[in-house]
């Protein structure tokens, strides 16, 4: 008896002890825990994402360039989905039942790869129209476990600049891995600035809990919206660029390839970045997008690729007033220092052509005529400086000064793609040469050809350091961010080392360029009215005819404007390169052209250096 007694009192004990936990549980669930309740009603509410409108763009004289609109996706939770008229589904939309029966595939196969979960939300049609919007609301009742999700997507206001402002495309599986703030479906910036401001532009999401029935019909706010976050708007910039003046080169270098870049002295700001072809940045948003890219990427032409950043060049004689500059500064030239040229410079076997001039020339004589032997003469003399125990200790120090006056590296500008360019030190021609090399081996680097390779906006750069006599900003397209500082990076001032006083003679010469006598390279970029000074440069193009540069900058002793135009296949300098960044300096100085200068305007606005059945359309 008394061990069925204890038995019982046992038994008894544990029953007691399992409904005290339960009864706890249940206090604790009910009581203390509102997340428990919160889930409790998981399968009544809707989480919906609050998009937040992506920052405005503006120019830097307060044109609106980039700015929103509203579009919606059907999204699914795919465990609510019920057999469906797909018929009337198809007819809401718009879309055919191939199309219809596409999603669903793709649909099943991301529940497979775990891409998508059956429980959340994900996109299942992208981008309605408000049209399109308003049909499908009006039937969404039918369709259980599809809702509407409102989103934005960009609106360019010009039909230009595609470079600088780049697209937003959906996020992909790296970029998710990448950034935690993304989900799948969402957008982000892929090139130009939205690419680089994404952060400032994107804003942050929100989120909205809804009430729904059965049928997946909203209604009403959960618990009276006190668990719902605002989305946050991005913020607005304002870039540098001058958007009147962007558009005028576009069409200057309509029907040629090559780019323009035009930097404000002072500031580093560019003004105007140019690549050639160019596209409506409007092809790649929307629906659209996925037709248009691929014909972009496949055109023979590469309209997507920014040559202004991207690509590199040698940059012909413009680079002799680099050289120039080094040879003063190390004292192996003097600005009374000349140089005969019969046509070319002769040494050793080799032979550096030249075109005809007056002989001889002083230092801003050289630069006026450009005469390539001259600097031939000069550059050897740099490397050949007996204060230098070797050939190589010379080029290193060389090449140093290069890299000071911004080449061989990348800039720093607010493009994230930007190329570095090339310029070789001793080791690499130790490589080439197996150390036996002097300074007649590399005498193509005089004239800037050879090894030297150097991106268009380096070339721009390095006209705002001239203008600048030694000094330069990080170029950059910012101007302003919307409650927030610019970057300290670009209110640094970079110095090249070179004394001041060695910028006098150079300037001047390029100065002669235009306005000098016969045989001056640049006359044809003449202004009536403005100071410009400017440098040719033609480089050698071993595929094809040579290609035309000039670099410039303008008034002469209070710079406004510097520029650099590259244009490939163009020959001479003077030919293209001048003509076009002349016009350039005077619409935006004058914002006008002169009456006198109209012929030219009109032989650059119609010159086709791209063959007809290669043009864009």
């Amino acid at each position: 008896m008394g061990g069925i007694n204890n038995r019982t009192i046992l038994i008894a004990g544990i029953i007691m002890s399992l409904a005290l936990i339960f009864i706890a549980k249940l206090f604790i669930l009910q009581v203390y825990d509102t997340s428990y309740k919160f889930s409790a009603v998981s399968n009544t509410r809707r989480e919906v994402t609050q998009y937040p409108s992506r920052g405005l763009v503006y120019d830097r004289n307060g044109k609106l360039l980039v700015s929103n609109q509203a579009v919606y996706d059907v999204m699914v939770v795919p465990r609510d989905i019920v057999p469906f008229d797909s018929i009337d589904f198809c007819q809401s939309l718009n879309i055919s039942i191939e199309q219809l029966r596409e999603r669903f595939v793709q649909m099943r196969k991301d529940i497979r790869s775990r891409k998508i979960s059956t429980y959340k939300p994900s996109v299942f049609f992208k981008q309605l129209s408000a049209e399109q919007y308003g049909n499908f609301q009006e039937k969404l009742y039918k369709f259980k476990g599809f809702f509407v999700q409102g989103r934005t997507l960009r609106k360019y206001e010009y039909p230009t600049a595609a470079h600088v402002l780049g697209y937003v495309g959906e996020i992909n599986e790296q970029q998710l891995k990448d950034d935690a703030y993304y989900t799948p479906g969402d957008y982000l910036g892929i090139s130009g600035i939205e690419q680089t401001y994404e952060h400032e532009l994107r804003g942050k999401k929100g989120v909205k809990y809804m009430l729904v029935d059965v049928h997946g019909r909203e209604k009403g706010a959960f618990k009276e919206g006190r668990h719902d976050t605002a989305a946050i708007a991005g913020k607005n910039i304002t870039l540098s660029l001058d958007i009147e003046l962007q558009q005028y080169g576009e069409q200057l270098m309509q029907n040629k390839v090559g780019s323009i870049v035009a930097i404000e002295p002072a500031s580093g700001e560019i003004l105007s970045l140019i690549s050639a072809p160019n596209y409506d940045p409007s092809l790649l948003i929307g629906r659209d997008r996925s037709k248009n890219f691929p014909v972009l990427l496949t055109d023979s032409l590469k309209p997507l690729l920014n040559r202004a950043v991207q690509s590199s060049y040698p940059p012909g004689s413009t680079f002799k007033t680099i050289n120039a500059l080094i040879g003063l500064q190390e004292g192996v030239l003097k600005p009374y220092t000349t140089h005969e040229c019969f046509m070319g410079y002769f040494a050793r076997g080799l032979s550096v052509g030249c075109h005809p001039h007056d002989s001889p020339l002083n230092l801003t004589q050289s630069i006026q005529h450009s005469c390539n032997a001259y600097y031939c003469y000069e550059f050897r003399n740099i490397l050949d400086n007996p204060k230098y125990g070797s050939i190589q200790e010379s080029f290193n120090a060389w090449k140093d000064y290069a890299v000071k006056f911004g080449f061989g590296y990348k800039l720093g500008a607010d493009f994230h793609n930007e190329s570095r360019g090339f310029i070789p030190n001793a080791d690499w021609f130790d490589r080439v040469y197996r150390k036996s090399w002097n300074s007649l081996t590399v005498i193509s680097l005089s004239i800037g050809q050879g090894e030297i390779l150097t991106t268009p906006l380096q070339m721009a750069n390095m006209a705002a350091m001239l203008a600048n006599r030694g000094q330069y900003f990080t170029p950059h397209i910012i101007k302003n961010i919307e409650d927030k500082s610019l970057d300290d990076t670009f209110r640094k001032i970079h110095d090249t080392g070179i004394d001041v006083q060695h910028f006098a003679p150079i300037v001047n010469g390029m100065e002669l360029a235009v306005w000098g006598g016969a045989g001056s390279t640049a006359r044809i970029a003449q202004i009536p009215g403005i100071s410009i000074c400017g440098k040719t440069g033609t480089a050698q193009n071993p595929h094809g005819d040579d290609h035309s540069i000039f670099i410039a900058f303008a008034p002469k002793d209070d710079p406004q404007i510097a520029i650099a135009v590259y244009v490939e296949n163009g020959g001479f300098g003077a030919t293209w390169g001048a003509p076009i960044a002349s016009l350039m300096v005077e619409k935006y100085l004058n914002d006008t052209i002169h009456p006198g200068r109209k012929w030219i305007e009109k032989r650059m606005l119609e010159g086709d250096l791209i063959n007809a059945k290669q043009k864009i359309q």
